[in-house]
C-alpha cells in the first residue's frame, strides 16, 4: 500500500519514470512482454495527485519529443479498482531466488 509518510508522490513519479526507460515509447510493451497487461501507467487518487501526475507526464512528453522525437504511450488516467495478484504471483521472482533489481546482471529463469 502506499503510504506517503514513507515517499512522496512525486517520488514515486521520478523513479516511474527512471524505471520504466525506454519502454514508455512501446504501446502495450515493457521490455520483451506484449499485450495490454503489460501496458504502463500513472494512476491517481486524488486532485492533488491528478496534477502531480498529469504535469510529470507533459514534462516526459516534452523531453522525449524533444530528445528523441518521440511519442510516450504510458496512460494517465484516475486509479480505478485494484485487485491484489494471487499469493503465489507476488514476488515471483524473489521466491524462485532471482533479483528483480535494475542492476542485476543474472538471466531470469521461468518457471511454473
Amino acid at each position: 500500500m502506499y503510504d506517503p509518510s514513507v515517499v512522496s508522490y512525486s517520488r514515486l513519479l521520478e523513479l516511474f519514470w527512471e524505471r520504466l526507460g525506454d519502454s514508455r515509447h512501446l504501446l502495450n510493451q515493457v521490455g520483451n512482454d506484449r499485450g495490454t497487461q503489460y501496458r504502463h501507467g500513472i494512476y491517481w487518487l486524488t486532485e492533488g495527485q491528478k496534477e502531480e501526475a498529469e504535469a510529470s507526464m507533459a514534462a516526459a512528453k516534452e523531453l522525449a519529443l524533444v530528445q528523441a522525437g518521440k511519442t510516450i504511450y504510458t496512460e494517465c488516467k484516475a486509479s480505478e479498482t485494484f485487485y491484489d495478484a494471487e499469493e503465489y504471483h507476488q514476488q515471483y521472482l524473489q521466491k524462485g531466488g532471482q533479483s528483480a533489481k535494475k542492476q542485476a546482471s543474472e538471466t531470469i529463469r521461468c518457471y511454473g
